[in-house]
């Protein structure tokens, strides 16, 4: 399987010496980019410095990968300074009319699991009932007030759809993986600030240590009020959010959205592995001239592991029916009796429109994939993942 478009070795090739000389002035290069986030955010940098400090210390790891790529470095340029945007827009709206932030974000539906447990089905189904909605790639890239002006609307809109495309563009394999628009709804990594979601294109010691420290209280209170923001002036809908790495923090989740449903996924991770190591090797060849995918395995199943065990433990101290448990099998196999069954839990009606709409999401491309993948590869068998994982493989959900 080609994970690269044929011209981009030879663009990276061409490209490295332009792309070492910035790396070794990584601190001017961020300089420039928190310049360019504070005109199109029209706000100032010092609203926020402990942000951006931390997406500094991000960028300095990001420029010490030595095999980083073109892509790979201007991805990271763009994305950063993307975010650092969205942030000190978000924070310049809110102080503008304080009362943003006085609004309630009532019963969110938040689906969590281990990557590719099909959390994108289960969430592409729940957001159909009228009163539901999720938020689009573009609000989360690009967000702005309910009431934005059309215009505006457009141009966020047209430069969030630009960098879904470069993915596309740049490998054959993407839009069968992970396929993006602007106009569909998309995971909350993209309102959160920091995670393993920047792992995924490099292994930075010192970032994952970051992460895996770090208090994510201001992170999710930054995607409450991300979602604040998107619902004013509009008529109030019920979230239903989206991302498997929400399994690492859900007691700041649900400490933060205090009456939020979590809707947790469930499949064999020994497949799950496999067919997320994939993904990663996808990411790490576009960001890097050279890698190993037999290295990809143990460090993901170390995070993973970890990540399962912890929001284990949170939901043993948790209210249970906070919980609803959707094993992969018993919604794939027959998700038109499975479904409706998880509309009642959720207080929301299953009618002939969700059905209707549960059949145009399964013809979608990359809701049923046919590829399989090798643990070998990744430097795994089945027997570590099952060592990793414990009893959660066999709980039988």
């Amino acid at each position: 399987m080609r994970r690269t478009a044929r011209w981009l070795p030879v663009v990276n090739a061409l490209s490295a010496p332009r792309v070492n000389s910035q790396r070794a002035r990584a601190d001017k290069v961020f300089d420039r980019m928190v310049h360019k986030a504070e005109r199109q955010s029209e706000s100032d940098a010092g609203t926020a410095v402990e942000f951006i400090d931390s997406y500094r210390f991000l960028f300095q790891q990001v420029a010490k990968q030595e095999t980083i790529s073109m892509i790979g470095w201007q991805g990271y340029i763009d994305d950063l300074t993307r975010r650092m945007t969205n942030h000190l827009r978000v924070e310049r709206l809110i102080a503008e009319t304080p009362q943003i932030a006085a609004q309630p974000i009532d019963r969110p539906v938040v689906v969590v699991g281990l990557p590719r447990t099909a959390t994108t089905l289960a969430h592409k189904v729940l957001i159909e009932p009228e009163g539901n909605r999720a938020p689009l790639m573009w609000e989360l890239m690009n967000t702005h007030r309910g009431d934005i002006d059309p215009d505006l609307r457009k141009k966020l809109i047209k430069d969030a759809q630009t960098m879904a495309s470069l993915a596309s563009k740049a490998s054959p394999v993407w839009d069968l993986i992970h396929p993006m628009d602007a106009l569909q709804p998309e995971e909350c990594i993209f309102a959160l600030p920091h995670g393993y979601g920047f792992y995924t294109r490099a292994a930075m010691p010192e970032y994952r240590r970051f992460v895996d420290e770090r208090d994510y209280t201001e992170d999710y209170e930054h995607l409450k009020r991300v979602l604040q923001v998107l619902q004013w002036n509009r008529p109030k809908q019920r979230w239903v959010l989206k991302c498997p790495f929400h399994l690492f923090n859900l007691d700041v989740l649900l400490k933060v959205f205090g009456d939020a449903t979590i809707v947790w996924m469930h499949r064999d991770p020994s497949t799950v592995m496999g067919s997320w190591c994939s993904l990663v090797e996808t990411g790490r060849a576009l960001h890097h001239r050279k890698y190993d995918p037999s290295t990809i395995g143990p460090e993901w199943l170390e995070i993973l592991s970890s990540g399962v065990n912890a929001a284990r433990e949170v939901r043993s101290l948790a209210s249970r029916e906070r919980f609803i448990d959707v094993p992969y099998h018993s919604l794939t196999a027959d998700p038109y009796a499975f479904l409706p069954k998880l509309f009642e839990k959720l207080d929301m009606p299953w009618t002939e429109a969700e059905e209707n709409n549960l059949e145009k999401v399964l013809a979608r491309p990359g809701m049923r994939r046919s590829h399989e993948y090798h643990l070998p590869r990744y430097g795994l068998d089945f027997d570590d993942v099952e060592a990793a994982f414990g009893d959660y493989g066999r709980l039988g959900f």
